[in-house]
């Protein structure tokens, strides 16, 4: 949600999301930042704990303003009376870059966008810079430009490369960056479904009509539900390998994936 945009901020809770971020980076004008900054640390310090949140559950973050740029140490400083602030930091490319935001705002809760190629290589290193950094994710918009790519297939290793960052430094599944045509749901629907394959869970959205087909295309179906907990039944009678009436041979080793979809599915079934 653009930070100038502050009458839409309530709506954007009430629509459901698991997150809202209030965006002060490339969503808001120049001459427009430090009105947007004022609006959106004030409505984060009086609702962070008001029962339109407690009812919706969404956690808030802000993005600021990238390393480097003029506007990032206003940003900090803005937020750094307010407890345990989410941060999403744009454009970080080292955990040099993770470790100055959290010298200007130590309480902080970090999430590090990935939008260069030198970032995509420092992957592991940005996602371990600290335990305060919680999640990492990539920008993909940037991203393709820096690459020089057009369309999912370019972005395929780098979304790959990103989950397997996020899995080794023990952050577990990243979302998916944003599907930017509002009206495109089958887009969105497709490009959804190629993220999950990679192993990415849930995405952002950048209007509330696109949060129903996220949620519908990261949501493990009945069947996959079923299949998971046969097979941890099994894998808990049996002890070790066994084969299953549908022929699949399954073994100790799978136990973490089926863990996995029987807690998402679990998760998701109990939201608000």
């Amino acid at each position: 949600m653009p930070a100038n945009r502050p009458e839409r901020f309530g709506k954007a809770v009430a629509a459901g999301p698991d997150l809202v971020v209030l965006d002060l980076e490339d969503a808001v004008p120049v001459e427009a930042k430090a009105a947007a900054r004022e609006s959106a640390v004030e409505w984060i310090a009086a609702h962070q704990d008001v029962e339109l949140l407690e009812r919706a559950h969404p956690r808030l973050e802000l993005r600021v303003n990238a390393p480097g740029t003029p506007w990032l140490a206003d940003d900090l400083a803005a937020v750094a009376a307010i407890p345990e602030i989410r941060l999403r930091v744009p454009k970080v490319e080292s955990a040099a870059d993770v470790h100055r935001v959290l010298e200007q705002v130590p309480s902080a809760q970090i999430t590090a966008l990935i939008e260069s190629p030198l970032g995509l290589e420092r992957a592991f290193e940005i996602a371990t810079a600290d335990p305060r950094l919680v999640a990492v994710a990539l920008g993909e918009a940037d991203l393709r430009s820096s690459l020089g790519v057009d369309g999912s297939e370019g972005l395929a290793w780098a979304r790959g490369r990103l989950v397997s960052a996020s899995r080794a430094a023990g952050l577990g599944a990243p979302m998916m960056s944003v599907h930017a045509r509002v009206d495109d749901v089958d887009g969105l629907r497709q490009t959804c479904a190629e993220g999950r394959a990679l192993g990415f869970v849930g995405r952002m959205a950048i209007h509330p009509r696109q949060l129903a087909t996220i949620v519908e295309c990261f949501t493990p179906s009945a069947v996959q539900v079923a299949a998971a907990a046969e097979l941890l039944a099994a894998l808990d009678a049996a002890g070790g390998v066994v084969v299953l009436p549908d022929g699949r041979m399954v073994d100790p080793a799978m136990i973490g994936r089926a863990r996995e979809v029987v807690a998402l599915a679990r998760e998701i079934e109990l939201r608000p």
